[in-house]
């Protein structure tokens, strides 16, 4: 299936609709997805990617309805994650000697997970060239660990198109493909979830990466991602949200994440929320049960916030395994200049805060002095601490 895109570059990706688990199940799909693939037709034939390996044979067969796959010159690996080379081993079965424009990183990745040594690899350097005939060229700019080592993006002029990569993407299916036919709110939650669970632990990078790109000074039209909508409808914004999500980002809001075995913990998370909506009411409070919250979703509530609270029981002198897990991959993420208060309940012995306060510590979050911590179920007095929790989580 294939869909202009400008003049004479179509994409001829694949809409995922039925996807809702990604890098394994480390990230959850709620909307589908795509994996987009670009054929642009100038005096040059080049195809910029591919689809994840599931669905080659339909994008070789799709292909070859739109040409001769002999009269592609060159192809563009922007990245060599499988989701965007996994048709290279068949689509190289039936061109082999065609060059594969990519970076030395990419080289061995692609080598690393296809064993093809042999293939005929062209490596590319931040402002490389590779002219496409008609006066137009592509022009290329490393991405390096945005989100992998080898990463790039591909600039074409004329049509001022930038080909992205994982940049600027979202895991969203969209039939009409642009911007400006999708749901805006979906759109952007999209957009959030994808930065918070996945680049916002190189917002260092991407800060740097925004810059040098505005530097160049070229003309965008048009952004084609690799995953998600294409931004043609002022597509700069997405540009300047990601400035925005790299510099720490935050809201008014407080996120309190807790698992509990017999309720005991959540009393207390709810008694907290209570507070903070009374000492602050203009601050959104967002309250999340680990055990039937989607955790992708929580951390994009996480990164919309300037605090949170994080609750458990002890269990064998320890945490939850629900809760630290979590807390593993909140460390991932890394997280700038947010507060953290902890609360929990316990029978024995009680280390389960001490234990929250090490593991929120390590995040890089500034764990607040007040806590709640109650033995067996929390009685008046002790959910009297959740005033003290809330005021030093509402205060700015």
């Amino acid at each position: 299936m294939r869909k202009k895109i400008k003049n004479n570059v179509d994409w001829v990706g694949k809409i995922d609709w039925e996807l809702r688990e990604f890098h394994g199940s480390d990230f959850s799909v709620n909307r589908g997805s795509s994996q987009n693939a670009y054929l642009i037709r100038e005096e040059k034939t080049v195809l910029v990617d591919t689809v994840w390996a599931p669905h080659a044979r339909e994008f070789i067969d799709n292909l070859k309805q739109e040409i001769d796959l002999k009269d592609i010159d060159y192809i563009v690996t922007n990245h060599g994650e499988i989701d965007h080379s996994g048709a290279l081993p068949l689509l190289m079965a039936e061109i082999p000697g065609t060059p594969i424009y990519c970076t030395a990183n990419a080289v061995k990745s692609l080598v690393g997970q296809y064993h093809h040594p042999e293939w005929n690899f062209k490596t590319v350097k931040t402002g490389d060239t590779l002219d496409l005939g008609n006066g137009k060229q592509l022009i290329f700019v490393e991405m390096r660990m945005l989100h992998w080592p080898d990463s790039m993006a591909a600039y074409m002029t004329g049509d001022n198109i930038l080909f992205s990569n994982d940049a600027f993407g979202q895991h969203y299916a969209v039939e009409e493909l642009f911007n400006d036919c999708c749901d805006p709110c979906e759109l952007w939650y999209e957009a959030m979830k994808y930065y918070a669970n996945i680049l916002n632990p190189f917002s260092p990078l991407v800060t740097k990466k925004i810059e040098e790109v505005v530097a160049l000074n070229l003309p965008i039209d048009i952004i084609a991602t690799s995953h998600g909508v294409i931004w043609r409808d002022n597509p700069l914004q997405i540009v300047q949200k990601y400035a925005q999500w790299a510099d720490a980002y935050q809201e008014d809001q407080v996120t309190i994440v807790y698992d509990t075995m017999w309720d005991s913990t959540r009393v207390i998370a709810h008694e907290i929320a209570g507070y903070i909506n009374k000492f602050s009411p203009d601050t959104k409070v967002r309250v999340y049960n680990l055990s039937n919250t989607d955790k992708n979703d929580i951390m994009t509530e996480v990164f919309r916030s300037r605090a949170i609270a994080v609750g458990s029981p002890t269990v064998t002198n320890s945490i939850l395994s629900s809760v630290s897990g979590w807390l593993a991959f909140l460390k991932e993420l890394k997280f700038k200049n947010k507060k953290a208060a902890v609360f929990g309940s316990y029978g024995w012995s009680g280390e389960g805060n001490k234990e929250l306060r090490a593991r929120l510590a390590e995040a890089g979050f500034e764990v607040v002095e007040p806590e709640v911590r109650a033995n067996w179920k929390p009685t008046r007095e002790e959910l009297l601490p959740s005033e003290a929790v809330a005021r030093a989580l509402a205060q700015g």
